[in-house]
């Protein structure tokens, strides 16, 4: 069904046409701010007068003259200096009530009328390296994203684009040749082993990813000031890039060992990203030079101090000089530029993207800007193909710098994810000592794992935010750990009810006609049905802090309701109605949570 605040953007939009004569008018229906003024208010009259030059009191007069919202709203009010304030009915708000439980898979939210095809890459960790704490919000951000586009009905294909190719990886060879992962010393002139040893090495020996990343860091601390090493570097590169089939193995092998791991943290997590998503940079390579020599044939290319470069409009340096997009640089060698065209070039030609998604850190923005720029610029992104960079900022330690180990370096992801099972572990262990074993594990995995991601989600997007286990853990706030309790707290109502004999599922069948009375009731029963404008918000500026807000407030108007009206001891006449409530409003914690973000709920705390 249709949002409410749809419904009233249509109807007061034609009524705003048919005042003015204009086309296209706008309602700019927002919820109030304050509840003092109504449920809603309209905010384009202002412009309209503006345009017309008319008086925006007037007009707003007229509007409301012209409009019928009588089987939805109060009677519209006409206030300040040109707004239209309106009240939703409680009838109205029961009978939505009763239309939401009826669809129980969607919660009355309506798929979209016009799906479509859209890719997301997000997440994109390095082989060989193990996933750190930078990698957590493009990964769990970008399946929120996810979530919220194939709940309203789009088909979305999720891109893993992995650091899969180049130089590194001729370092990972490089230093497993030289001396095995085990062994690895500060040796710059050992003679490489046979690359069929070395294969052997990695199958038997049953490499771990911490020995693979500490293998690379080994190589790159000596590689610079050792050419030998680095000509060594280079030429496996080189072999590899030619698809020589014992390199291609080694390499196929320290993948399987990367992904193996990803896949671990990536189930911890709960995200859905499996290895059919996984495209990487090498399965761009051979398209390269056929993406550089396109663009010089179209003459969008040109060299330029022996690299070959796009200079795309509007992009200057801080001397005013143009910036270049470099697709090859004058050894030969493709950029992340050259490989993210050619990635474009196949999601919209493969995939038939109506839209492409990046999720990455906002510190990559001028390099996506150029990159669009330069996909626009040869067709190979047609403007009816919508090109998004959803940005976020960087996880803080409580010093306010980038979170780090107390030796500077990136917090590994699954140690951190790791720690928040255990101190919710030890939360739950405080709380609930009865439980058994088993089920403190349970809990304490969906506390942990939901409180970073709750934690992350709640913020905006595109801020940085301090890491805090003590806040993201606690009971009380906007965080995992309040919303998994009030999902809890409606659970253990239905389990009161049953060992009453109350039959809350045959009361809820029953029900024909809901009714609010209680101020508390109606003001919970509102929210509920605003549930669709919450996900709509979220995913129009893919912010998926605007629906954990709207949980949020969803839980504390529950708490409010739950004080205010009594459920199991409540007459015949209003027990069926607040079994209503509890259960929409458990039903959209769990819908919200479980299957927007991911976050597991759970009936005990």
């Amino acid at each position: 069904m249709k949002t409410v605040l749809d419904i009233l953007e249509e109807r007061i939009s034609a009524a705003m046409a048919a005042v003015s004569g204009q086309e296209g008018c706008a309602a700019l229906v927002r919820p109030a701010t304050d509840p003092k003024f109504g449920d809603y208010q309209v905010n384009g009259i202002m412009p309209l007068a503006k345009q017309i030059k008319t008086n925006p009191c007037k007009l707003a007069e007229q509007v409301v003259k012209n409009l019928d919202v009588s089987d939805i709203c109060e009677k519209p009010e006409v206030a300040g200096p040109g707004f239209i304030n309106l009240r939703l009915k409680s009838n109205f708000v029961a009978d939505r009530l009763l239309e939401i439980s009826k669809d129980p898979a969607n919660l009355g939210v309506e798929k979209t009328p016009q799906p479509q095809t859209i890719v997301v890459d997000f997440s994109g960790p390095n082989i060989a390296k193990e996933m750190h704490v930078g990698h957590l919000r493009s990964t769990i951000i970008g399946d929120c994203i996810c979530r919220l586009l194939e709940f309203l009905g789009h088909d979305v294909k999720r891109q893993n684009h992995i650091g899969d190719w180049g130089t590194p990886m001729g370092m990972v060879i490089y230093g497993l040749a030289l001396a095995g992962v085990k062994k690895l010393a500060l040796a710059t002139d050992g003679q490489l082993r046979p690359w069929k040893d070395v294969l052997a090495d990695i199958n038997k020996d049953g490499v771990k990813l911490s020995e693979l990343e500490e293998s690379y860091k080994k190589i790159v601390a000596i590689e610079k000031n050792y050419p030998n090493v680095a000509d060594n570097i280079r030429k496996i590169t080189n072999q590899l890039q030619r698809h020589d089939p014992e390199l291609k193995s080694i390499w196929k092998a320290a993948c399987e060992i990367t992904l193996r791991d990803c896949s671990d943290i990536y189930d911890v997590l709960g995200v859905g990203l499996s290895r059919d998503d996984v495209r990487g940079e090498s399965a761009y390579y051979d398209y390269l030079p056929k993406v550089v020599e396109d663009l010089k044939k179209s003459g969008l290319a040109k060299e330029s101090e022996g690299a070959v470069c796009v200079f795309p409009e509007g992009f200057k340096d801080k001397e005013g000089k143009p910036l270049p997009v470099i697709i090859q640089k004058s050894d030969g060698a493709y950029l992340y530029a050259t490989t993210d065209l050619a990635a474009i070039r196949y999601r919209v030609n493969e995939l038939k993207a109506d839209r492409i998604v990046y999720v990455t850190d906002a510190r990559q923005s001028l390099h996506f800007q150029m990159v669009f720029a330069v996909a626009r610029m040869a067709g190979w992104a047609p403007e009816n193909v919508e090109l998004v960079h959803v940005t976020f900022g960087s996880v803080l330690g409580e010093n306010g710098k980038p979170l780090k180990t107390r030796e500077g370096e990136n917090v590994k992801l699954k140690e951190l994810l790791d720690e928040a099972v255990e101190r919710a572990k030890a939360v739950v262990e405080e709380k609930n000592p009865e439980l058994s074993p088993a089920k403190k594990e349970e809990i304490a995995k969906a506390v942990g794992i939901g409180a970073v991601k709750y934690a992350d989600y709640s913020n905006s997007r595109t801020s940085d935010y301090v890491f805090s286990f003590d806040k993201m853990l606690a009971m009380d706030g906007n965080t995992a750990p309040y919303m998994q309790y009030a999902y809890a707290r409606i659970k253990s109502i239905e389990r009161k009810a049953q060992s009453r004999g109350i039959d809350t599922e045959n009361e809820l069948t029953s029900l024909k006609k809901a009714t609010l009375t209680e101020a508390s009731e109606l003001d919970l029963a509102k929210h509920l049905i605003r549930y669709g404008e919450a996900i709509q918000a979220a995913i129009a500026d893919y912010r998926p802090n605007y629906l954990t807000a709207y949980l949020y407030e969803l839980a504390q108007k529950f708490s409010a309701f739950y004080t205010d009206c009594p459920v199991l001891d409540a007459g015949p006449d209003k027990r069926p109605t607040r079994f209503l409530l509890c259960d929409l409003t458990a039903r959209t914690i769990e819908h919200g949570l479980s299957n927007l973000l991911g976050i597991e709920v759970v009936e005990q705390m």
